[in-house]
C-alpha cells in the first residue's frame, strides 16, 4: 500500500508544461484510488506554464490556468495532502503561501536555495541572491508561522573561498530552515563548471560538509525539540507488532524524519490521526 505519489507538472531538459488538465486528470485518479498525498516534482516547479505562457487549459469543463498558484488551488480542493517540491523562490511563490496558512495545500516548501555566498551563485548561475532569498523566507513565515521549509546546498563548488563558506553558515543560522540536505560538489560529465578555476580539494570539500552538517544539525534539533507536548496530524505508512511508523505535514516520504507511535498497533496505513509529541531527536518524533 503506498499512501503516497508524485505527479510531474513538467519534464527535464528545456522546461516542457504538461497541460494542467492532464496533471489534473492524473492527481484525480490517484486520489480516487485511495491515495492520501501528492507530490508535486519537477525541474522547477515554480516556473510551470512559463513555456506554454501561462496557457489556459480545461479540466472537467472547468478553465485553469498553466501556472502554480492555480494547480495548487485546484489540488486543494481534492482534500488529500498536497506537498510542494523544487519551488524557486521568485516573488509569484509568495502567492501560494495563504493557500497554505488557510490549510489547503501542506505548509511545507522544498527550496533550491544551493548556497548562501551571492559570488558563488553567480557561479552556479543560479535565479535567487542569498539576501533576497532570507527576505522572502521571513515573509513567507509571516503570512504561514507553520511552514516547514526545506533545501539543499553544495559545499566546495570551484572558487568556493572560506570568506564564502562562512556566509553559507551565516546563511544557514539566518534562515533556521527545518529540513536540509548537502552534497559535496563532484564534476559532472559536460558540466560548464567542470572549467571553472580555483577546484576545492577533497579534503577541504569534506572539512566544509562536517561543519555545515553540525550546525545544521543543531538547528534541526532545536526545531523539532520545541515541537514537543504540541499535537500533530500523522499519516501512518506502517504499522507492525512493535507500533506504527508515520509522518507529519512536515516530513516528505524518504527523505525527511519520521514520527514514532511506539505501541499504537490498531492502525492502518493511509491514516490520518492526531497525536501528542512526546520526544524529538535531530531528524525524527516520538508521539503518543
Amino acid at each position: 500500500h503506498r499512501c503516497s505519489f508524485c505527479i510531474i507538472p513538467s519534464m527535464r531538459g528545456d522546461l516542457v508544461s504538461r497541460p494542467i488538465g492532464d496533471v489534473m486528470g492524473e492527481a484525480e485518479r490517484l486520489v480516487r484510488a485511495g491515495v492520501r498525498e501528492l507530490l508535486v516534482i519537477s525541474q522547477d516547479t515554480s516556473a510551470y506554464g512559463v513555456d506554454t505562457k501561462f496557457r489556459t487549459g480545461f479540466w472537467e469543463g472547468r478553465p485553469l490556468k498553466t501556472r502554480m498558484q492555480d494547480l495548487c488551488e485546484a489540488l486543494g480542493e481534492f482534500g488529500v495532502w498536497v506537498r510542494l517540491h523544487y519551488v524557486y523562490p521568485y516573488p509569484h511563490v509568495d502567492n501560494v503561501i495563504p493557500l497554505m496558512a488557510e490549510g489547503r495545500i501542506l505548509p511545507y516548501l522544498d527550496v533550491p536555495l544551493q548556497h548562501g555566498s551571492p559570488e558563488v551563485l553567480k557561479r552556479m548561475k543560479r535565479p535567487a541572491a542569498a539576501e533576497k532569498s532570507l527576505e522572502r523566507i521571513k515573509r513567507w513565515r509571516e503570512i504561514c508561522p507553520d511552514i516547514t521549509l526545506r533545501s539543499t546546498f553544495i559545499v566546495g563548488f570551484p572558487g568556493e573561498t572560506e570568506d564564502d563558506f562562512e556566509q553559507l553558515l551565516d546563511f544557514l543560522e539566518e534562515a533556521q530552515l527545518d529540513r536540509v540536505g548537502c552534497f559535496q560538489y563532484s564534476p559532472v560529465k559536460g558540466a560548464a563548471a567542470n572549467e571553472l578555476p580555483d577546484p576545492v580539494p577533497d579534503e577541504l570539500k569534506q572539512q566544509r560538509w562536517e561543519r555545515f552538517m553540525a550546525l545544521q544539525q543543531e538547528i534541526s534539533a532545536a526545531r523539532l525539540q520545541a515541537k514537543i507536548g504540541k499535537t500533530i496530524e500523522i499519516l501512518i505508512d506502517s504499522v507492525d507488532e512493535q507500533g506504527a511508523i508515520g509522518r507529519s505535514s512536515a516530513d516528505a516520504p524518504e527523505i525527511d524524519g519520521k514520527v514514532y507511535l511506539d505501541g499504537i498497533t490498531d492502525l492502518n496505513p493511509g491514516d490520518l490521526v492526531e497525536a501528542e509529541v512526546t520526544g524529538a531527536d535531530e531528524y525524527d518524533l516520538w508521539a503518543g
